[in-house]
């Protein structure tokens, strides 16, 4: 039996791919007899809009998705969100980084083709060394990958199959990782581990475009010592010229399709 879930951000409307990824994961759960639990991830306070909810649970009963209550929001976790990254820092798995995006371009430009990680150009560790306080700064908190005590990981993925990965290359093509930040106070990647373990997910659907992410997931498990779902990252649904759909590129949403008078067999046959 699988418990799966969808996790959209109500930071804008759900386009085809965010369709494709919930119908997957619903129909997963129901063929074996498991469930649906959404959760909506709501940490970044200042994009994030309570309309964009409401809609996106209009859709999701538009396309005949159901899945458990009561609904969680991130938004409701913050305090168990700090004491983590708390716990994470006095156990010297994090670091204090106050550079900006300037500073690593710069400390990058040595490198004639900068390497790129899950989250954009791989932090060059200018801040790995400083001194550390007691206190856990104000700062931006990066994940000190030096630290591990396991030398190799592995997951599952049901399009992939088994996936392994040793920590030298964890530290070479991913990188010290943003797990807080001032503005926000969680990242994306320790924030969707901690839930996944709250709400005993079991299995994972989302795009492939997370794969590469997946691996970060997999070491903050093992130092959190939380359970390791099994994945399923599927192929990403493209517009007409190849680019897979984003909310920031004005993807056409779920919603402009209903309003054209599209009928959900039109939405499916263009999932296919």
């Amino acid at each position: 039996m699988k418990i799966e879930r969808f996790a959209p951000s109500p930071t804008g409307l759900l386009h085809l791919g965010h369709a494709y990824s919930a119908l997957l994961a619903y129909s997963s759960a129901v063929q074996s007899g498991g469930k649906l639990l959404l959760r909506i991830e709501d940490i970044d306070q200042v994009r994030c809009r309570e309309i964009y909810v409401d809609q996106i649970l209009d859709d999701l009963k538009w396309l005949g998705i159901k899945y458990e209550t009561p609904i969680l929001k991130q938004s409701s976790r913050f305090p168990d969100y700090e004491k983590t990254l708390q716990s994470l820092w006095n156990n010297n798995y994090l670091f204090s980084c106050d550079c900006s995006r300037k500073d690593i371009n710069i400390a990058s430009a040595p490198n004639e083709t900068p390497l790129f990680g899950p989250d954009g150009i791989i932090y060059p560790n200018t801040c790995l060394n400083k001194l550390k306080t007691k206190k856990m700064p104000e700062t931006a908190l990066r994940l000190n990958l030096y630290n591990l005590d396991k030398d190799n990981f592995s997951f599952f993925d049901e399009a992939y199959g088994k996936i392994s990965f040793t920590k030298e290359e964890a530290i070479n093509q991913i990188g010290s990782v943003i797990l807080a930040r001032k503005d926000i106070g969680i990242s994306y990647h320790l924030s969707v581990v901690l839930d996944d373990a709250f709400q005993g997910i079991t299995h994972v659907t989302r795009g492939e475009d997370l794969l590469d992410a997946t691996k970060i997931h997999v070491i903050l498990q093992h130092i959190l010592k939380l359970p390791t779902p099994v994945y399923h990252h599927h192929k990403l649904i493209k517009d007409e010229f190849g680019k897979r759909l984003a909310k920031r590129d004005d993807a056409r949403s779920i919603k402009s399709y209903r309003e054209s008078g599209y009928l959900l067999k039109q939405i499916s046959k263009m999932l296919n």
